[in-house]
């Protein structure tokens, strides 16, 4: 048998709260700049929590150069911006693309929910036939996968992963295995969602929004801010990447994904460990070796305990740094563990550990040893780094990331 492919990230692409394109929103990152505001994409009246990170500055006819936005979600113009952006980051030339074995891998929360509260509003205020038809049009979630696809001129896969807060890691294992196994020649892969009236509703009924900022570690920490925003990996076989002369971020080195199948909503420590173990083992990296962790860090009581537990049982004798940039972009919800992917793959490319914002006292029962990184970014030269990705229903996801050679 053939040895297996590497696999390269030589293209990155961010459409977030905190800035646009790779450069920006790295920068922001390591500022540790919070890009939390008052919502305005919905009408707050009566919700006791109004803040929440949104996409603000963006015009994504500055960005698109085939998909017309008012025919798509907002989460489907957030995938093809950030692919285009990926595209462009890795200095290809899309034409480039269309006659290759090349698809889109993309992760998603709530889809388009943001269209279906235009509809439901229609609905209740003039009856069922008088909803805008365009609009149903832009419902379905594949559409997400299939606009970075439209966008960008692929015939290749177009698959939407809606595995929620887990996605994109979800995406991009699966773009991962189809760059090993030699099915594709590249893909493209992150996730999407857009800040909404039912996800922000859903997460303050269960007491898990925070009224003014997420504060992931800290002993005050009372839960996370809805986000947005659109993340792309452009991957490709690692020899192919060096032949061409391109920059190359990180290579992914593998991925493990399980779930716990014990609770809707908890965590649960010992599923998380065994996640852990089965991406180090993927990734054929011992516990010893991984130099920084990027992790789910929603900033609630229960997952940063449970997270902390979890590492704790494969990392017995040192915990790596740890830090949470949902701090600073909130929780994009799908897209999530692609932010964290991408600021990963910048870390080992510029040597630095991204921080966690708005820590003011780091919760003394999370034990010894925790590292969160507050503030600001800290100089490092990390090697390997872990990307964590948890979602409802217990659905674990994480990706191992190395330093290019």
């Amino acid at each position: 048998m053939p040895e297996p492919r590497r696999v390269a990230v030589t293209g990155l692409g961010t459409v977030s709260c905190v800035g646009i394109g790779i450069d920006a929103f790295t920068a922001a990152v390591k500022e540790g700049r919070v890009g939390a505001s008052e919502i305005t994409s919905f009408d707050t009246t009566g919700f006791p929590a109004t803040m929440a990170c949104e996409v603000r500055d963006f015009e994504p006819g500055d960005v698109l150069e085939r998909v017309t936005p008012d025919r798509w979600g907002p989460s489907a113009v957030f995938a093809a911006a950030a692919g285009r952006l990926a595209v462009q980051d890795a200095d290809l030339d899309p034409a480039s693309l269309t006659g290759m074995r090349a698809g889109t891998v993309m992760g998603t929360t709530g889809g388009e929910a943001p269209v279906i509260q235009q509809l439901t509003g229609q609905w209740l205020a003039a009856g069922l036939k008088s909803i805008d038809g365009h609009l149903v049009e832009q419902v379905p979630a594949n559409r997400i996968a299939t606009a970075v696809n439209h966008e960008l001129g692929l015939t290749g896969p177009a698959q939407t992963v809606p595995s929620a807060c887990s996605a994109s890691n979800f995406a991009l294992g699966y773009a991962y295995d189809l760059i090993v196994s030699g099915e594709a020649d590249m893909m493209v892969a992150g996730g999407a969602d857009a800040v909404n009236r039912s996800t922000h509703a859903g997460f303050l009924q269960l007491g898990a929004l925070a009224s003014d900022v997420c504060r992931p570690f800290d002993v005050d920490r009372s839960g996370i801010l809805t986000g947005e925003g659109g993340v792309a990996l452009l991957l490709e076989p690692y020899d192919v990447a060096q032949a061409r002369g391109a920059r190359i971020y990180a290579e992914l080195l593998g991925y493990g994904a399980n779930c716990d199948a014990k609770h809707m909503v908890n965590p649960d420590a010992d599923s998380i460990a065994a996640c852990i173990r089965l991406a180090h083992e993927s990734a054929g990296v011992s516990p010893d070796q991984v130099d920084y962790v990027c992790a789910h860090g929603t900033g609630t009581p229960t997952n940063d305990a449970t997270e902390v537990a979890a590492m704790r049982a494969v990392f017995p004798d040192r915990l790596p740094p740890i830090s949470s940039i949902k701090s600073m972009i909130g929780h994009t919800m799908g897209a999530a563990s692609g932010f964290g992917a991408a600021i990963c793959c910048k870390a080992l490319e510029e040597g630095f550990l991204p921080p966690t914002a708005n820590l003011r006292t780091l919760d003394p029962a999370l034990g010894p040893g925790v590292d969160p990184v507050p503030g600001v970014a800290r100089p490092a030269t990390p090697s390997v780094v872990q990307n964590h990705g948890f979602a409802f229903g217990g659905n674990n996801a994480i990706t191992m990331f190395g330093r290019a050679a």
